[in-house]
């Protein structure tokens, strides 16, 4: 585990490689699953606010499970999620034509609707960030439907860290980020050095 201010970050952030394959998968992080994704406090208003231009984008079976159960739900730990459609897919969940699964909300984002991309947990995944009273701990998350992210990522040589990058600079910062990447660096190099007879 590295520390760096206030978070404690795995390494495999650093060590393992992801750039997700949408045409292997389909989106399936947003479907598979028996939880919809975390949501912080902070995000509750905005998804509030942003409703009315996310419905619009929407498939009717999302709207109906946000009018009948919320825009968001809680789970047996009172933690915040997105709401699913009979339990599995994320109620903001759009396909496109080659049937993806795509964010309604990052849709509208693309089309200038709103100013607010996505929730940041999914933003960040692979990366989990789970946040307690004195530090955050950064985490990679595996699951076996991004199998072939990791391929994809392990082809193109692209550490995870880098590969969300954007989403991390969104949660901690960008002197954060500078940070993390020359940790990084530092941790490549000893682990290179290592390797020398």
């Amino acid at each position: 585990m590295i520390q760096l201010g206030k978070t404690i970050i795995s390494e495999d952030i650093i060590e393992k490689e992801f750039v997700c394959n949408l045409s292997a998968c389909k989106g399936a992080c947003c479907i598979d699953g028996d939880a919809g994704a975390p949501l912080s406090k902070e995000e509750l208003p905005i998804l509030e606010s942003i409703y009315n231009n996310v419905k619009p984008f929407l498939t009717k079976q999302g709207i109906k499970a946000i009018e009948e159960q919320g825009l968001y739900t809680t789970n047996e730990e009172g933690e915040y999620e997105t709401t699913l459609v009979e339990g599995k897919d994320c109620a903001y969940v759009i396909y496109d034509e080659k049937k993806v699964a795509l964010c309604g909300i990052e849709e509208a984002y693309n089309q200038g609707e709103i100013d607010w991309k996505k929730p940041v947990s999914c933003h960040l995944y692979p990366i989990r960030v789970q946040d307690y009273s004195e530090f955050s701990a950064v985490n990679y998350h595996k699951w076996e439907i991004c199998d072939d992210a990791c391929s994809l990522g392990k082809e193109l040589q692209v550490p995870v860290y880098k590969f969300v990058k954007q989403a991390l600079v969104r949660k901690f910062g960008e002197n954060w980020y500078a940070e993390l990447e020359k940790v990084a660096q530092e941790f490549q190099k000893a682990k290179n050095n290592n390797k020398l007879p």
